[in-house]
């Protein structure tokens, strides 16, 4: 019998859709970045698309500490936030990890969501919460609220980053190690850490870009001296459309690139060297 031909259009179909619409995705995620990377290279004085020349003016610009030492302030402040952030987040979301890989399934299906139920609710909704209940304890806006904001609504992410790392790991490593005669503690540092290493460093970067990109929480939990970044560049683009806010981009963009390609290098899975 002859077989009968195959209709290449669905499959044509299919590949243009996927192809097609990936393009268009990647396009749409890409073409902001490189628009806001040119005009921090412009030679005029205002954010304006195509860029008037080229010019490293405007990161100059930004390390001048006369004309800059509110953005440098408002930087420094983000980091000192981003780092506290994330060891806050280790010091609850690693033990949270290690505690439910020993827990009952019924019991951390119950448990698990109440952790990671501030991923879900909007970060806008929680930094308002927050500042009532602030005010109502007694607590005015300060840098260590801020810092205990950033740690409830982005610590969830070290904590999901380390316990997919978690449930790869075999329980019976930590159990032949306490067979053999080591502490808890030891066991802990020689064979769980170190299995555990690259989901928490994963969560570390995430947690740390985050909450140095955060908005909405530092916008209700943050006084006025304890000024952000993010909270500045709005400033900027309001009062003149200041170059420097593209600039500021600029250097986020590259930071965070190369973050990917650091974390990329660390935490790629080495080859298991064959036994010569």
């Amino acid at each position: 019998m002859l077989k009968q031909r195959e209709n290449p259009l669905p499959a044509l179909l299919y590949k243009l859709f996927v192809y097609g619409f990936g393009t268009l995705c990647v396009i749409y995620l890409v073409a902001p970045i490189v628009i806001a990377l040119m005009m921090s290279f412009t030679s005029g004085q205002t954010l304006k698309y195509p860029p008037q020349g080229f010019s490293l003016r405007w990161y100059e610009a930004l390390l001048d500490p006369v004309r800059s030492a509110t953005e440098q302030t408002a930087a420094w402040n983000s980091l000192k936030i981003a780092g506290l952030a994330v060891l806050g987040a280790l010091l609850f979301a690693v033990p949270a990890t290690i505690g439910m890989t020993r827990m009952k399934r019924r019991s951390v299906s119950t448990i698990e969501p109440l952790l990671l139920a501030p991923l879900v609710l909007p970060s806008l909704v929680y930094g308002l919460a927050a500042l009532i209940v602030a005010n109502f304890i007694g607590f005015q806006p300060s840098l260590w609220l801020t810092v205990i904001g950033h740690v409830v609504v982005f610590g969830p992410l070290m904590y999901r980053a380390a316990s997919v790392v978690a449930q790869g790991i075999n329980p019976s490593l930590a159990e032949a190690s306490t067979t053999m005669g080591a502490s808890w503690f030891m066991t802990l540092r020689r064979v769980t850490l170190p299995l555990l290493l690259p989901g928490i460093l994963a969560g570390a970067f995430l947690v740390f870009i985050q909450s140095l990109d955060n908005v909405s929480v530092s916008l209700f939990l943050a006084d006025a001296k304890t000024t952000v970044l993010p909270l500045r560049m709005f400033a900027l683009i309001e009062e003149s459309l200041d170059v420097r806010v593209a600039a500021i981009s600029g250097i986020l963009i590259a930071v965070t690139l190369l973050g990917l390609l650091v974390a990329r290098r660390v935490l790629a899975p080495r080859p298991i060297p064959e036994n010569s």
